[in-house]
């Protein structure tokens, strides 16, 4: 499995491309801005990018999705609970003093039970309302890895209050299908260092008790 984590943006959302090294094909996960150096990392494995995977619409996730899309041909696909923040981009990028980016096109919507992959490797999808109403997180379950986007992060939780936001909900996603999984389960984060779900369980003080 080639997975490289990298910062994009001015509000450095961690960027995931994933890659078959067999197949050399590639899923790239919340390319939020900075798309040159995404697909910096995507020349030089010689990928093939084959979906734009977004956890959730807030715009340092979603920024950059049309360009990348513009240059891959990927499709992009995102809760479709989440279509209503897409509408919201303008007032997304007012908030935090960033241009306008262009209107995004989803091409498909997805949710738990589905699936997600790049040549053999496949990531179950589980949707996580709270942080935002379309909140997803991406398990690939052979590499005990999650992508959580910004449900979970090292010693916090999403916030929960911007438009879509619940604290109620996000608790009831943590507690349900994000703790669900094993301990060694690797947690890569919208923002911020690498964790694991047994840490999480031990240590956060959200989830603890």
């Amino acid at each position: 499995m080639i997975h490289e984590i990298f910062p994009v943006g001015p509000l450095q959302c961690n960027c995931s491309v994933v890659g078959d090294e067999q197949t050399k094909e590639a899923l790239v996960i919340d390319p939020g801005d900075d798309i040159a150096d995404v697909m910096a990392v995507v020349q030089r494995h010689g990928l093939t990018v084959k979906q734009i995977v977004i956890t959730h619409a807030h715009i340092d996730h979603v920024g950059g999705a049309m360009q990348l899309k513009r240059l891959t041909g990927a499709p992009i696909l995102l809760n479709q609970n989440d279509y209503a923040l897409l509408k919201m981009l303008d007032m997304q990028a007012a908030w935090i003093g960033m241009r306008a980016p262009d209107k995004v096109a989803i091409d498909g919507s997805i949710g738990t039970g589905d699936r997600v992959s790049a040549g053999g490797l496949v990531a179950d999808v589980l949707h996580t309302p709270g942080h935002t109403e379309g909140s997803i997180c991406l398990h690939f379950v052979p590499e005990k890895k999650l992508i959580a986007g910004d449900t979970l992060f090292a010693g916090s939780i999403g916030r929960t209050d911007l438009p879509g936001g619940s604290y109620e909900k996000i608790m009831r996603s943590l507690r349900g299908p994000v703790l669900a999984l094993p301990d060694e389960t690797i947690v890569v984060p919208g923002h911020g260092p690498l964790t694991t779900i047994g840490e999480e369980r031990a240590s956060n003080p959200f989830l603890v008790g």
